[in-house]
């Protein structure tokens, strides 16, 4: 059985609600204290389960009210058949309900009891279950949000990244096909006029202008390998070692490299990855560390190829980790999403700071197939 009843009032939105009752006089005395709320609603009766399925799958109703004790099932068995996109509450309105089943459809996820004997609290609780969903709704559309804008802010992330790599082995590739050549061309002149001259005060030009042509190549040839570090075609384990020495003599600091790898060949974008969290590290341990010894741990086994960096510095609390500012770590963070992996921070002041990439084969796997390129 279906019928529909509408209130007196003349309001656009009334609240729409499906009535599952298979009391007449029930009925007639809920919609009576909907009245007396002053509430614009369009109510409309069911008494079996199948109207009740068709009603809710076919047409527009925000609300439920539904007796626990129907003839052949209970307002449990229409909650199980509601639909998932049904976006009203589903609240009881029985006299026949325990508070314990009435607590346990709760947790189920109805929204309200309220027993037929106190009908005087139907529009405070119709208005309170409809704030409270109206409010949740609200909340899972701000975390879809939420979550859609940080999938933005990753993809921006990682094409950003991919965009400074291409740039950088441009920028390298011009240093060393021009800025290479035409001093490799200065060079040689040099040399030219050194071996044409024997005069004192011009050799000494010459050899004055000779240092300083090879302090500009090997800046050039420093800046052509940070920008893009070619020593990583000869894999991961060699160009962290590289990375290491260069930093122990530049800083006079100790390093202690240890690694356990197969024979797993990785992406060129994850060892890239790699390389430049250990060359952010020792960026910031040469600044804020003060330390005596770096340690670099490089595994691949056990399905994950993990990369650690440690010292025993001074180490930085959560709040320097949260500064506005403090774009190197987070910047990596990023990165290793970005290869599908993850990065942990470990550090307390006065015990050292330990940097930890995890990236396991099977989200590198789609890395390697594609090819990733430096």
């Amino acid at each position: 059985m279906i019928d529909s009843i509408h209130s007196s009032s003349g309001e656009v939105n009334p609240i729409r609600i499906l009535h599952l009752e298979d009391s007449a006089i029930d009925h007639q005395l809920a919609c009576n204290a909907l009245k007396a709320t002053g509430l614009p609603f369009e109510v409309k009766r069911v008494d079996s389960l199948f109207d009740y399925k068709q009603q809710i799958i076919s047409s527009n109703h925000n609300l439920v009210l539904a007796d626990y004790h129907l003839t052949g099932f209970t307002a449990i068995d229409a909650w199980s058949v509601t639909p998932p996109g049904f976006a009203g509450p589903f609240i009881l309105l029985s006299g026949a309900i325990g508070e314990a089943a009435a607590v346990s459809a709760i947790h189920l996820g109805i929204a309200d009891y309220l027993h037929k004997d106190e009908l005087f609290k139907l529009g405070r609780v119709i208005q309170r279950s409809i704030d409270v969903r109206r409010i949740a709704l609200q909340k899972e559309a701000a975390d879809r949000a939420l979550t859609e804008s940080r999938h933005r802010l990753a993809q921006f992330a990682n094409h950003l990244q991919e965009t400074i790599e291409v740039e950088r082995a441009s920028i390298a590739r011009e240093i060393h096909d021009d800025i290479g050549g035409s001093l490799a061309a200065i060079k040689l002149d040099l040399a030219w006029l050194s071996r044409h001259s024997s005069q004192a005060e011009i050799q000494l030009h010459i050899e004055t202008a000779s240092a300083m042509l090879q302090h500009a190549l090997g800046a050039s040839q420093r800046i052509m390998r940070d920008l893009r570090p070619s020593i990583l075609d000869q894999g991961l384990v060699a160009a962290s070692n590289w990375l290491m020495q260069s930093f122990e003599r530049r800083t006079g600091i100790k390093t202690v490299i240890t690694t356990i790898q197969s024979t797993r060949n990785h992406a060129k974008d994850v060892e890239l990855a790699a390389y430049r969290t250990v060359q952010e590290a020792l960026t910031n341990i040469s600044k804020h560390a003060a330390c005596t010894q770096v340690k670099l741990d490089i595994s691949d086994f056990d399905g994950v190829l993990t990369v650690e960096i440690s010292d025993d510095g001074r180490g930085f609390s959560e709040i320097e980790f949260n500064k506005p500012d403090a774009f190197g770590l987070r910047g990596l963070r990023e990165r290793a999403r970005s290869v599908g992996g993850w990065l942990d921070i470990s550090s307390n002041p006065g015990h050292g700071t330990a940097i930890i990439l995890s990236v396991p084969f099977e989200n590198a796997k789609a890395s390697l197939e594609d090819g990733g390129t430096l």
